[in-house]
């Protein structure tokens, strides 16, 4: 496996795991907090998007940052896995990337993933949580990006 095929298998995995953090979740999760000055759902998945739109820059050779408002909830969820496909969609084009891979992965990639597990406890603090899961028997394949993913295989109370 290349390293830029290891990249997509990586988005893959953060499109199946921020997914079931997503799934369900009412707009009235948007706007939870735990605590003053953290951040609310919605808050963090407007970043996630923009680390992606982040990422697809530094991929083109570019380095453009930009710190959006959050929208509705589900016009956010939607922009979050639209931001993460054009991401892939580059990953796998022949288009030269303007950044290593393993770049790529330490900043935006990661970073998105420690946001990912952020979601999943804030669904438990919010009283809806989601169920755990062996993630190494899910089934995830590069290109699988949106927001309809594979049904979970081993999931635990």
């Amino acid at each position: 496996m290349t390293d830029r095929e290891l990249l997509r298998h990586t988005v893959a995995t953060l499109a199946y795991r921020a997914g079931k953090a997503l799934r369900d979740a009412t707009p009235a999760f948007a706007d939870f907090t735990v605590a003053p000055g953290t951040r609310t759902p919605s808050q963090i998945l407007a970043h996630m998007g923009d680390l992606f739109d982040w990422a697809l820059c530094f991929a083109r050779g570019q380095h453009a940052w930009h710190e959006s408002t959050p929208l509705p909830w589900d016009q956010e969820v939607a922009r979050f896995f639209a931001s993460l496909q054009a991401f892939d969609a580059y990953l796998a084009s022949d288009g030269p990337l303007g950044l290593s891979t393993e770049r790529l992965f330490q900043g935006p990639i990661a970073d998105a993933l420690t946001h990912t597990g952020q979601l999943t406890m804030l669904r438990r603090l919010a009283g809806a949580p989601i169920t755990g899961e062996n993630y190494a028997k899910a089934t995830i394949a590069a290109g699988v990006i949106g927001s309809a993913q594979a049904a979970p295989r081993v999931e635990f109370d």
